[in-house]
């Protein structure tokens, strides 16, 4: 790594008064077939941040032997699922024939569009021991001019994912473009998202220009802003305009995020985001008459409309 990209993470502007937090979401906690999940978007506070409208932390969770995470097929239409692995592996399959397996540090993008089905399931290799899982999923809403798009789906390996390390700290860029470096997935709208790992007393400078809306996520250890200090499991969504100094108290791990506004807000309806209702309403009918695609080599079982 050259010089400029190491004082982009290390050259930290002044401590941010406490006027820079806008607000901070408690996530709901749920269990999904054993896998405890932390929902922190859409929240009453915030629908949004940038395009990113539903944010969920999953595990970490150990599977018992020859078990492991069964999400059946299921629709999506209007947005965008953004998956990263912490821990552990994945079997991705949707309506358009893909089959990837995503493991820790990977990136799958998969665009609905108008609407796709995909599954989410623990490879059958991996059950053969006590299978480990922990990871983030996303959804991004789609602008509206995209919505009824073609549905799409991209993995991205580790080598397009950007790494800077530099005193006590290591951030992957998974999306977007920040401390010099730019990811290789494509978003339609500007958009920033990342994976920082930081050793207590690291500092890591969150700059306002890196999107016109952003927040952070601690998933792991403990962070200051200023005076005030934010614990795992904190959606922390900060003012417009307002440079930050993130400093970890403990060993800590965080996910950056943010991006432009979105064109208007969102309809959220169980699997489905929409700037119209009845989008939404025709999806869930064509899902129960059966109407949509199926998933290849995943087409016995379905999730049923709640």
């Amino acid at each position: 790594m050259d010089e400029s990209h190491a004082s982009a993470i290390n050259v930290a502007p002044g401590a941010a008064a406490r006027s820079a937090i806008d607000h901070v979401i408690v996530p709901r906690v749920s269990d999904l077939g054993g896998l405890q999940v932390r929902r922190a978007l859409p929240a009453q506070e915030t629908q949004m941040i940038g395009p990113f409208i539903f944010f969920d932390e999953f595990g970490p969770a150990e599977f018992l032997l020859g078990e492991g995470l069964d999400i059946r097929p299921h629709p999506h239409i209007g947005l965008s699922t953004v998956t990263y692995m912490f821990e552990g592996e994945i079997m991705h399959r949707d309506s358009l024939g893909s089959a990837q397996v995503i493991r820790a540090g990977e990136l799958n993008l998969m665009s609905a569009g108008r609407g796709i089905v995909h599954s989410e399931r623990t490879p059958q290799a991996a059950r053969a021991g006590r299978p480990r899982l922990h990871g983030i999923q996303t959804w991004m809403a789609l602008p509206r001019a995209l919505e009824e798009g073609e549905p799409a789906f991209v993995h991205h390996g580790a080598q397009d994912l950007p790494v800077l390390e530099e005193a006590g700290k290591r951030v992957t860029l998974i999306m977007g473009s920040m401390y010099g470096q730019s990811a290789a997935a494509r978003t339609p709208t500007q958009t920033i998202y990342a994976d920082a790992i930081l050793k207590a007393g690291a500092v890591l400078p969150f700059d306002a220009t890196a999107a016109e809306e952003r927040g952070f996520y601690v998933a792991e250890g403990e962070v200051a802003v200023g005076g005030d200090r934010f614990a795992a499991g904190r959606l922390v969504v900060l003012r417009r305009g307002e440079a930050i100094t993130l400093k970890a108290v403990a060993d800590s791990r965080l996910i950056l995020l943010g991006g432009e506004p979105m064109d208007g807000p969102r309809f959220v309806w169980w699997n489905f985001v929409s700037s119209r209702k009845e989008t939404m309403i025709a999806a869930a009918h064509a899902w129960e008459r059966g109407d949509m695609p199926k998933v290849p080599g995943d087409a016995d079982e379905f999730i049923p409309m709640r």
